[in-house]
């Protein structure tokens, strides 16, 4: 979770309101988290009748807006405005004067998605001055497996990092399709307290067997059956699994080999903290290393960075399928 986002929904959580908060950003996923927190969770439910107000850009002037807001309370403490889709908003800037004096007696939420506010105009200036101003960003593709793993403590559902992997690499940075996902599972095993690759494939649909994690395992730990059943896949699915994406798995993979090398007989919780994994992974991967020399190791990550080039057409004109081909072969040469 966010920090920023964190902190607000902390201080939201002890009923520490502002008077006005805007966030925005590309990401949907927290302003759609925080937008349902104040429909459903500030106000009681018989208050929300007369007291929870929702607008939206695409209909409303500033004046209607600041008119809500400027309303008393009905039988309740407070009130609720929100605005939603305010980037549709022609006259939004004018709800600077607003937010410079806001009333006391209402929370006002300013939902500016999928484009940043502009940060050059008194409307953030004064957000971040009297209550909380938020960017939900979207978040950059190697960070995924990161944010699926504390997603999972959050939600007291441990995933692990091949699990997480797995789900990066076939769901994207989509984080509210990563939650969904991830409530599927829950539903159909809720005693069920960590993420396996056999809920996964039965419940997501995503196969162990034939996914980009699995593949440079596969190749390491020396299964040729297994290894040719998943080349000839990717090789006839090119489009699930495109060459940059193999590249990044493999080159993630032997990465960790690599420091593998230098970990056999380091305590497991050191080494487990190298690694960025827990300690019966890096077992495995400590394994796996001792059967391999680092200079062999090193070799194919240089192939890597050579295959990198050629995949994005440097030096090459060959399509992914002919380079992955050539690849896996030669890196099972040097492996022996």
């Amino acid at each position: 979770m966010a920090p920023e986002f964190k902190k607000i929904l902390q201080s939201l959580e002890k009923r520490e309101y502002a008077p006005v908060y805007l966030v925005d950003g590309e990401e949907p996923f927290y302003i759609d988290m925080l937008t349902e927190y104040f429909e459903d969770k500030i106000l009681q439910p018989h208050e929300r009748d007369f007291n929870l107000m929702v607008l939206y850009g695409k209909d409303v002037e500033w004046a209607d807006v600041v008119n809500a807001c400027r309303r008393f309370p009905m039988f309740a403490e407070r009130q609720v405005v929100i605005l939603k889709d305010a980037a549709q908003m022609r006259s939004l800037n004018e709800l600077a004067g607003y937010l410079e004096n806001p009333a006391p007696t209402t929370v006002f939420l300013i939902e500016h998605r999928f484009k940043k506010a502009d940060g050059r105009g008194k409307l953030v200036k004064y957000a971040k001055e009297k209550g909380y101003y938020f960017t939900s960003d979207k978040i950059k593709d190697e960070q995924v497996p990161g944010w699926i793993q504390a997603y999972g403590k959050e939600t007291d559902f441990a995933v692990g990092e091949r699990e997480s992997q797995i789900l990066a690499t076939y769901l994207g940075n989509d984080l509210q399709k990563i939650a969904n996902e991830i409530a599927k599972v829950r539903i159909n095993v809720p005693e069920e307290k960590a993420l396996t690759a056999e809920m996964i494939q039965k419940y997501i649909g995503i196969s162990r067997e034939y996914n980009v994690f699995e593949f440079p395992e596969t190749l390491t730990n020396g299964d040729k059956d297994k290894l040719y059943r998943m080349l000839a896949y990717f090789i006839a699915n090119p489009k699930s699994s495109p060459m940059p994406l193999l590249i990044g798995s493999f080159y993630s993979h032997f990465s960790k080999l690599y420091q593998g090398c230098f970990l056999a007989g380091k305590p497991e919780k050191d080494a487990a903290a190298a690694l960025g994994t827990f300690p019966g992974r890096a077992r495995q991967i400590i394994a796996t290393a001792q059967k391999y020399s680092s200079h062999r190791i090193e070799a194919c990550l240089l192939l890597l960075g050579k295959y990198s080039t050629k995949a994005v057409g440097i030096d090459s004109n060959a399509d992914d399928r002919e380079l992955l081909k050539e690849m896996i072969g030669k890196m099972e040469l040097v492996l022996g």
